[in-house]
Parts: structure tokens; C-alpha cells; sequence
């Protein structure tokens, strides 16, 4: 089954044992949108500080967290827009062969 940004965190909330009141309370947000996060629902992502928020609540990694929310960290925002042919190549030759970036970060 494929990994997902609600499979993730409610695996990890159920890791850490807290309610969805809880951790929703910890997160300064309504346990009702937790659910819908768990349950990969929500209308749009979570701003990048809820995801934020989670991860550190959850000891996940923040940044790929962000990114299996579908966001783009605040920090490659701008190498996004300075270098937006780089990027576009990059996007291109990661969605032709998967494999070529899972042997470079190896």
C-alpha cells in the first residue's frame, strides 16, 4: 500500500499514543481536520507550519513530511523561481525514469 501524508500521521500519532483531540490540541487546530489529514480528505494541504507542527509533535522528518503533503519547502521556493528551465528539466527526467533520482540519493 502506498505511503500517503494521512497514512503517515496517523500511524504516528497511534505510535505515540495520542488521541486525535490531542494532538489536534497540541496543533492548535480542530480534531475534525486532523481527521480529514488521516484520512488524506482535506479540500487542500496543510500550511507549511501545521506540517511542521506535526512532524516535530511526531518526530517525523519536517521536509518530507512538507513534501508528501504536496508542498514545496519555503526554502526551495526561490531556486524554484531562479532556476524555473533547471527545474522544469529536473521535474521532466524524474517523471521519465523514477529510478535515476532513487540511485542518486542512494
Amino acid at each position: 500500500m502506498e505511503q500517503t501524508f494521512g497514512r503517515l500521521i496517523r500511524q504516528a500519532r497511534k505510535d505515540k499514543a495520542y488521541s486525535q483531540r490531542e494532538l489536534a490540541g497540541l496543533l492548535s487546530v480542530d480534531f475534525t481536520y486532523l481527521s480529514k489529514l488521516e484520512n488524506d480528505r482535506a479540500d487542500y494541504p496543510p500550511k507549511e507550519d501545521v506540517i511542521r507542527a506535526l512532524a516535530r509533535n511526531l518526530d517525523l522528518d519536517q521536509e518530507e513530511l512538507i513534501f508528501l503533503a504536496g508542498r514545496l519547502p519555503q526554502q526551495y521556493e526561490a531556486l524554484l523561481r531562479q532556476n524555473p528551465k533547471e527545474m522544469q528539466a529536473l521535474f521532466r527526467r524524474m517523471q521519465d525514469d523514477p529510478s535515476w533520482i532513487k540511485k542518486s540519493v542512494q
